[in-house]
């Protein structure tokens, strides 16, 4: 097939496409936007609708959705496919997802029960996978300079999100408000497993939020005004994955050695041990293979999915200790390919266990291994769109 992929610089995209090319596809790369972040919407869909007069293209594809790229798709009568692959994605509730061209894959089923009422023959479930085939032969070049390197107890591949939540620019808010705010986090902060913030969001909540916090998302136009999912995914959910992480690595670092990769700020953390950012291609998959333990915190706004993480440590034949989500049952069994922990009194018991039972941590990080590699490589994923795409 002729594919048009629209890119702007996700970390998935160069997996796909190669992925797509060894498969036969011909692959037509958009790469404006990867340099340029500023581009107009106009701008945008005349780099589209150029190469689409053509006629040659069976389909549109990006990493999450572009509203204009559904526009133009709609004019020329070409499917318009994207895979979401974070959460939130506000373009989502743009009405332009109600088009027939469109072919919308979520990988978060609590999210496709949200969207996919509003077009059930267009929008699609589709989980996550992992790139194993560029991951295996870097893990197989391990070096012993690598294992001097890459060598941890514990360690966290992930931001902080101190620098990225926008809850923190709220100012000022009174006592009631503050108050109530605060015992949604703590809550939802106890609980794994399901996400509870959008039912005790209200109208009344939401309004008064957005008085005291500064520069407040104004939806477009045309877009579902939805305040509620707005401050409890993009907000609160977010102030929750933050102080999670924040508060989980101060307990860690207190009993055991913790290596972060972050670009994070980590002054609130004086025991552990900052290593800076880790390239996707090049550090990650080694730190992956040669830590005994690699966490993974899932952001809130994931409300039922497994993040990339989870898919690539296994993919590297990592150890994965990760928070529970409703969704692991359904392709891993816990205890055997992976372990989960639902409180933070059980992640420092299982963390304690793991490292003092290296025979039993190899066997679940070599089942969880083959587990991917059998069933969830990412070309096993993207043969389930084209199914999907053309049903």
């Amino acid at each position: 097939m002729n594919i048009l992929f629209y890119r702007y610089n996700s970390i998935c995209e160069s997996s796909i496409l190669t992925a797509w090319r060894k498969s036969g596809h011909q692959i037509t790369e958009i790469t404006e936007e990867m340099d340029n972040k500023n581009l107009t919407p106009k701008e945008q869909m005349l780099l589209v609708s150029e190469p689409l007069k053509s006629g040659r293209f069976d389909f549109v594809f990006s990493i999450n959705y572009f509203p204009v790229l559904s526009e133009v798709c709609s004019i020329f009568k070409t499917p318009y496919a994207c895979w979401i692959v974070d959460s939130p994605v506000l373009e989502l509730y743009s009405n332009s997802i109600y088009r027939p061209w469109n072919r919308i894959f979520l990988f978060d089923y609590a999210m496709y029960q949200e969207f996919a009422p509003k077009n059930p023959d267009c929008i699609f479930y589709l989980p996550l996978a992992s790139d194993v085939t560029t991951f295996s032969p870097i893990c197989r070049s391990i070096s012993q300079e690598d294992h001097l390197k890459y060598s941890s107890d514990i360690s966290f591949v992930a931001s902080l999100y101190t620098e990225k939540c926008p809850y923190n620019k709220l100012k000022n808010p009174p006592d009631y408000l503050q108050g109530y705010l605060d015992g949604i986090i703590e809550s939802q902060l106890k609980v794994y497993g399901y996400n509870f913030i959008r039912e005790l969001v209200t109208d009344d909540l939401a309004a008064e939020f957005k008085r005291f916090l500064p520069g407040f998302y104004q939806f477009p136009e045309k877009y579902e005004q939805n305040e509620i999912a707005l401050v409890a995914d993009l907000y609160i959910g977010t102030k929750v994955t933050e102080q999670e992480r924040l508060r989980l690595l101060k307990s860690l670092s207190a009993h055991f050695s913790v290596d972060l990769y972050t670009g994070s700020d980590t002054s609130d953390l004086p025991d552990i041990h900052n290593k800076g950012l880790a390239r996707t291609y090049i550090d990650m998959p080694k730190i992956f293979r040669l830590s005994k333990i690699n966490l993974n915190m899932t952001a809130k706004s994931i409300k039922s999915a497994l993040p990339l993480r989870i898919w690539d440590i296994l993919a590297c034949g990592g150890f994965l200790l990760t928070n529970y989500q409703s969704e692991i049952p359904e392709y891993f069994e816990i205890g055997t390919d992976l372990e989960t922990y639902a409180s933070e009194e059980e992640l420092l018991e299982k963390c304690q266990y793991y490292l003092t039972n290296e025979d039993e941590r190899k066997q679940i990080a070599e089942n969880g291994y083959q587990k991917v590699k059998e069933f969830h490589t990412l070309e096993q994923r993207l043969a389930e769109m084209m199914e999907l795409l053309w049903h």
